[in-house]
């Protein structure tokens, strides 16, 4: 049962409409539809980089460097083509007091320095463990992103320049009104039903850049008054230069500098791989987690010397790229270049785009993510796992995703041994090959959580003068095992009883012997090296 819940869980973590990719080759259609999607990523990515610049204080061209650059480099090197990377609002918040107490200069060292340390991270494969992330927590990550997204979105509904630093990020401001608010609204919901509507009359334009190019020559057409990306800021500007971080090169430095690069590092890394995994589970693609580290390290650390305020994978791009067509490294390569072209000669008309065409499109985006399947769900999983659905889901709206997500995994692997713990039980019998003497036989895993009960299993007062535990039902997995074997021997040693053990699987034998706690005295199963009576030496264990 709970295997099938879990099952129907991890379906339901892909947003709904997004078909499986099907291999068509590099065809003018597919071409020109990653081309196009690209296009689309890049028109979102200009308010999302404008706006986590303003968070972490810097000049909005830091953020739309470092989305193009990281956008870039992960697109040729990543581990899953289709993911958009680039400046994103969960690195932002980190940056800003760093920003604020030492200045930008200290900003770029530092993005160079979590590069590095995603680099080292892809190099000694911890990306592996990404896969010791639960279901839930990955389907309470897809909420959490969807409802971030979706209140991001609502500083694009304040009056443009009424927001101000507060030393956390930006805030305050004046909110939209009268028939301004009106026709914002209704934009955003011309917006979206172009973005729903289209796709059943043609595939031929991806859906969210039609829905962006229509409000925009309506707005344009008729010269109604909506904040456009050019109220945010100006996003005029020239290539990026290679520019090492005016810092000194010192110990002091280091120390400043490094526990914001693990962090960051941190962060970054974790937000890319539940999203490959999540990009990964819509595209039917499997692996690339190593890979994509390398590549989030080498973009960090190009975009720390190249004047960028570093980033990673971004969620809601990547849903847009997805939803659009994009599933190769074309579209998020063009993406970036788009981007780049907006930023040194096309920067006059990007800023005439009203922000309610990118909200419209935004607001698809977080409709498309958040998996409403999972309150269905929620009523068929075991109550821990909704409890953690939710947990993850409030956590990463209320802090960040890092925390969430650890959060997330301690308090699954908490109820996992929990679970765990309450199955260790023995049953008990005489023995038939050494009459007179009692038989327990251990059921359930002997580990850290189990064994003060597997101690309170025993009834030293009233056994005979010859115990004999089996663990062919068990396992001895930790140190704490050890510890409560050799309580449970002492008790009967000091009763003046002998024990003995028996069915220890060749990993148990091994572990029980390199902690020198036991002597073999049998050799009954040498093809798989397993002891199938091991009498416990006197004055070790106890026993005979």
């Amino acid at each position: 049962m709970r295997r099938a819940a879990l099952a129907m869980l991890a379906k339901n973590i892909s947003p709904p409409n997004l078909s499986i990719m099907q291999d068509e080759g590099f065809t003018i259609g597919r071409i020109r539809t990653e081309v196009l999607s690209g296009l689309t990523v890049a028109l979102a990515l200009v308010p999302e980089a404008v706006a986590f610049a303003f968070v972490a204080g810097v000049h909005p061209l830091v953020g739309l460097y470092a989305a193009f650059l990281v956008g870039l480099i992960t697109a040729v090197i990543g581990g899953r083509p289709g993911m958009i990377s680039g400046a994103t609002g969960a690195l932002a918040v980190v940056m800003v007091a760093l920003v604020a107490e030492h200045g930008v200069e200290y900003l770029f060292a530092t993005v160079v320095l979590m590069g590095i340390l995603q680099v080292i991270a892809g190099a000694m494969h911890w990306g592996k463990f990404i896969r010791l992330v639960p279901h839930p927590v990955m389907l309470g990550f897809v909420n959490g992103l969807a409802i971030v997204i979706f209140l991001a979105q609502m500083s694009q509904f304040k009056v443009p320049g009424s927001m101000v630093s507060d030393g956390h990020g930006m805030s305050g401001g004046e909110w939209l009104s009268g028939m301004q608010l009106y026709t914002m609204l209704a934009l955003v919901g011309l917006t979206m039903l172009i973005v729903w509507g289209l796709p059943k009359v043609t595939k031929v334009i991806p859906a969210p850049l039609a829905g962006i190019a229509i409000t925009a020559f309506v707005v344009i057409a008729f010269g109604l008054d909506v904040p456009r990306v050019g109220d945010m800021a100006s996003i005029e500007g020239g290539l990026p230069q290679f520019h090492i971080p005016a810092v000194p090169l010192n110990l002091e430095t280091f120390y400043i500098i490094l526990p914001y690069a693990v962090i960051l590092a941190a962060i970054g890394l974790i937000e890319s791989l539940l999203t490959l995994n999540l990009v990964g589970e819509m595209t039917n693609k499997r692996g690339g987690a190593s890979q994509e580290c390398i590549a989030q390290g080498v973009a960090n650390v190009t975009t720390g010397f190249f004047g960028g305020m570093g980033g990673c994978a971004m969620i809601g791009q990547s849903m847009i790229n997805v939803k659009s067509g994009g599933r190769t490294r074309i579209a998020g390569i063009a993406a970036a270049l788009f981007l780049l072209l907006f930023i040194v000669a096309a920067s006059p008309l990007i800023e005439q785009i009203p922000l309610a065409a990118l909200v419209g499109v935004m607001f698809m985006v977080v409709i498309g993510t958040f998996a409403w399947n999972s309150f269905k769900i929620m009523r068929k999983v075991p109550l821990m796992d909704a409890f953690v659905i939710v947990l993850v889901t409030v956590v990463t709206v209320m802090e960040d995703l890092a925390v969430a997500v650890v959060v997330g995994v301690i308090v699954s692997a908490l109820a996992y041994s929990w679970q765990n713990a309450r199955r260790i039980h023995a049953i008990t019998r005489e023995s038939a090959s050494d009459p007179g003497a009692k038989v327990y036989e251990i059921e359930g895993p002997l580990f850290f959580g189990s064994s003060d009960g597997f101690v309170e299993l025993f009834d030293v007062a009233h056994d005979p003068d010859h115990v004999i535990i089996d663990f062919q039902r068990s396992r001895v997995v930790d140190q704490s095992a050890l510890q409560a074997i050799e309580a449970v021997a002492a008790k009967y040693e000091a009763a003046g009883k002998a024990v003995a053990l028996r069915h220890l699987s060749r990993d148990c034998h091994q572990l029980l012997s390199r902690a020198g706690h036991l002597m073999i005295d049998s050799d009954d199963d040498p093809e798989y090296e397993v002891a199938v009576d091991y009498s416990v030496r006197t004055g070790i264990l106890g026993g005979h």
